[in-house]
């Protein structure tokens, strides 16, 4: 379990493919804190740590994971968002959010707003999600809340601290993002579609 709040965008330094899976090599300021077998969301997908080497460490997407995200896009230099697993004695600063990645989304606007940004994603709501206004969202595993929900779409607000931490600073208009919906919403979503279904 995470909370959507990325302690830095590390990296890629080695991409290897295996048959269908990858196995993604990450250069990290805390490597010497891991251990192997360790979870870790990688722009929001929860993903083990498979080998530590010198300074950096490795994981491995398997094929479900490539289709069902943006980390088969991912190429030498990209910068990834990392946060370790949360502890149960530590503050909930975000939301509740499970490294489970519902679907991609694609980024179709970046306006400036005086000191911020504000970025539109748009995702295709035929998989079942939805975004409500100032409900919860995890945009490649960053805790953000929705402004402007529409049926395709929504905005969210970036601060000057979470463009330069995460890797915001380089989603512009065309970017594949990973997308987490709030999880009770989707419990709702699916209670209410069964008893309309009965």
């Amino acid at each position: 379990m995470f909370s959507g709040i990325v302690e830095e965008a590390a990296k890629v330094v080695k991409l290897e493919k295996d048959k269908e899976n990858l196995h993604i090599t990450m250069e990290c300021s805390f490597v010497n804190e891991l251990k192997i077998d360790q979870s870790i969301a990688h722009n929001g997908v929860c993903l083990t740590v498979v080998d530590i080497k010198d300074n950096t460490y490795t994981v491995t997407a398997v094929q479900e994971t490539l289709i069902k995200s943006n980390l088969g896009l991912l190429k030498l230099g990209d910068k990834v968002n990392l946060e370790r697993s949360m502890r149960m004695e530590a503050l909930l600063d975000g939301h509740l959010v499970q490294g489970h990645v519902d679907q991609t989304a694609i980024c179709t606007e970046v306006k400036e707003a005086d000191g911020s940004w504000y970025f539109t994603f748009e995702y295709d709501p035929t998989k079942g999600n939805i975004t409500v206004e100032k409900g919860s969202v995890s945009v490649n595993g960053v805790s953000l809340t929705v402004v402007n929900s529409k049926d395709t779409s929504f905005q969210v607000a970036i601060i000057p601290f979470t463009y330069d931490l995460t890797n915001f600073h380089q989603i512009k208009k065309g970017t594949v993002v990973n997308l987490e919906f709030d999880i009770i919403g989707k419990y709702i979503q699916k209670i209410l579609a069964q008893q309309l279904n009965k």
